[in-house]
């Protein structure tokens, strides 16, 4: 992809350039780590936008715990939920691109499974995972921008959820205070919208629009 001036150096395109937008987005690549509440929705919709190429990340097979929020079916059950989320995902676009990575994601081996993508997606649940990603990301890969979430248990408003540019190329998600360690339950309707922001904020940027 072309370079210059942004998170994630691409030129800027124009809100009414639709065949550019397409364009670009078809050649874009996003690696998403964890595919669970977050990453599969967030997957499902770079992929309706016309994203083409993604990484799924993640070690997990899919639970009956995990419908309630996840975009996986009760046939998939026991499947990792790296190739349960691809075969959907075709199912939506045969064509996108998928690399499937079915395992934990750790400091030593994130660099690798990433490979080169134009945007990260962090998506995974444990506080210390989510820490580990970013420091590694913005200290190895400063110029690669990278999405995160904090904040979207319960079901407070979800315009408490909101995307914030932090600084050089890290971007958060979320309303930064609820958690699920405060017993606050997961609803799928707040963790899609999270996941929506999440989505959005990757395309904007690599669209060339890198503001939160």
């Amino acid at each position: 992809m072309s370079a210059a001036g942004s998170p994630g150096g691409q030129d800027r395109i124009s809100p009414t350039d639709d065949a550019g937008v397409r364009a670009r987005l078809a050649a874009s690549h996003v690696a998403v780590v964890g595919c669970g509440g977050l990453g599969s929705n967030a997957a499902s919709m770079l992929v309706r936008s016309g994203v083409g190429e993604l990484t799924l990340i993640d070690f997990d097979v899919v639970e009956e715990s995990n419908l309630n929020r996840q975009l996986f079916f009760r046939d998939q059950l026991g499947r990792p939920k790296t190739e349960a989320l691809a075969e959907t995902l075709l199912r939506i676009t045969p064509d996108v691109r998928l690399n499937v990575r079915t395992l934990c994601v750790d400091a030593e081996n994130l660099l690798g499974l990433v490979g080169n993508a134009d945007v990260i997606i962090e998506s995974v649940d444990r506080a210390e995972a989510k820490a580990m990603i970013a420091n590694t990301v913005m200290r190895e890969l400063p110029q690669v921008p990278i999405v995160c979430a904090s904040g979207l248990a319960g079901f407070s408003s979800a315009n408490d959820i909101v995307t914030e540019f932090v600084g050089g190329s890290f971007y958060l998600v979320g309303d930064l205070t609820s958690d699920v360690r405060d017993s606050l339950p997961l609803l799928a309707s707040r963790v899609m919208v999270a996941a929506a922001h999440e989505a959005h904020a990757a395309i904007r940027i690599l669209l060339g629009h890198p503001e939160a």
